[in-house]
């Protein structure tokens, strides 16, 4: 049988995610045009600190997109809509409190599209559920700017109606407000709390636990459906990976980590590759396909168990810290690529 390798649930997903980037990068297009104009230090300060958070948060984005292993483009309505935010923060139609009320309102939006794709992973797939993990962290953070920005508005808007100051308790009751929005989810978000740089140790080590969970969810499954939307996921994932390990990792690793060794990696991603093109067209719904997915399950373990003990080990012996986020960057990037390919 012949494998549809995009589900049309997991592709209305990764197109979600891109809009979600795109808006994130014109927020910070704004935060930085907020910073250039404003003259009161104290909300100066908060965007300066919205504006790190943000920045911070494109590379839990791309971590996150990566991760999920599906690259789309924004759609057409957000596209839009960002085109024309730019042009309306640019314009002198808007006053600066007018300008930060449309800020606030993406913000609001952001928010809602990150928990929208959180529940929808809970639907889709335990696999899509590990791999927007860190989009927590970016959730907590969107809702938190929120009480920031009301506290902005409520100052803003105070003085273009009157001239005047409002009760200046405003910033307490900002403080309080993302106080107890951190008493019910700050714990679950910061146990999954990611910096936008990840090491190679880490994003291997994602993947790995994406791959098991796909694996997972087949041998469990009877759903003919089912079985092949997650091994066309599988499919995508181990393939994506192991080129990427190829062009990126390997190499790189080869000089302290011995050419026997590494070699030895190469030549179980090439009998996992020949054993997986294999299954792409077998009928999954036979005894033989389950069969074979127990071979992938114990070719991936014993490669992952290598990987995650003595190339990690040679990888933290060698390679500095800011060179192990590095080559994570590097390995990111080339999946990245390799995904938009298929």
């Amino acid at each position: 049988m012949v494998l549809t390798l995009n589900d049309a649930k997991r592709t209305a997903i990764a197109e979600k995610l891109a809009d979600i980037r795109a808006v994130q990068n014109l927020i910070i297009e704004n935060e930085k045009e907020f910073i250039k104009v404003c003259d009161d230090s104290e909300i100066r300060d908060r965007f300066q600190h919205m504006l790190a958070d943000d920045e911070k948060n494109i590379g839990v984005l791309e971590t996150v997109i990566t991760q999920y292993g599906i690259q789309e483009k924004p759609s057409k309505k957000t596209q839009e809509l960002v085109q024309k935010t730019q042009e309306l923060m640019k314009g002198s139609k808007l006053s600066f409190y007018e300008k930060v009320v449309q800020h606030e309102l993406l913000k609001h939006a952001q928010f809602m599209a990150g928990v929208v794709v959180h529940k929808a992973a809970q639907v889709v797939g335990a696999d899509v559920e590990v791999a927007i993990t860190p989009l927590n962290t970016f959730n907590f953070e969107s809702r938190a700017h929120q009480e920031q920005l009301k506290g902005v508005l409520e100052v803003l808007g105070t003085r273009e109606l009157t001239g005047q100051e409002p009760d200046q308790s405003v910033w307490a009751r900002v403080q309080d407000a993302i106080a107890a929005f951190s008493g019910v989810v700050g714990s679950a978000v910061t146990q999954n709390s990611h910096s936008s740089d990840l090491n190679i140790q880490e994003i291997i080590f994602a993947d790995h636990r994406k791959a098991d969970t796909l694996m997972m969810e087949i041998e469990k499954s009877n759903d003919a459906q089912k079985i092949q939307e997650y091994f066309g996921q599988l499919y995508k994932d181990l393939s994506v990976h192991s080129e990427a390990e190829e062009q990126v990792v390997y190499p790189a690793i080869r000089s302290f980590y011995g050419e026997e060794n590494t070699q030895e990696l190469y030549d179980e991603q090439a009998e996992l590759k020949t054993l997986l093109e294999k299954m792409k067209v077998m009928d999954m719904s036979e005894p033989a396909f389950k069969d074979d997915l127990k071979q992938v399950k114990s070719m991936v373990g014993d490669h992952t168990r290598q990987e995650e003990s003595t190339m990690f080990a040679a990888i933290g012996k060698n390679y500095s810290k800011e060179k192990q986020e590095q080559l994570g960057s590097q390995f990111k990037e080339a999946k990245k690529q390799l995904q938009i390919q298929m």
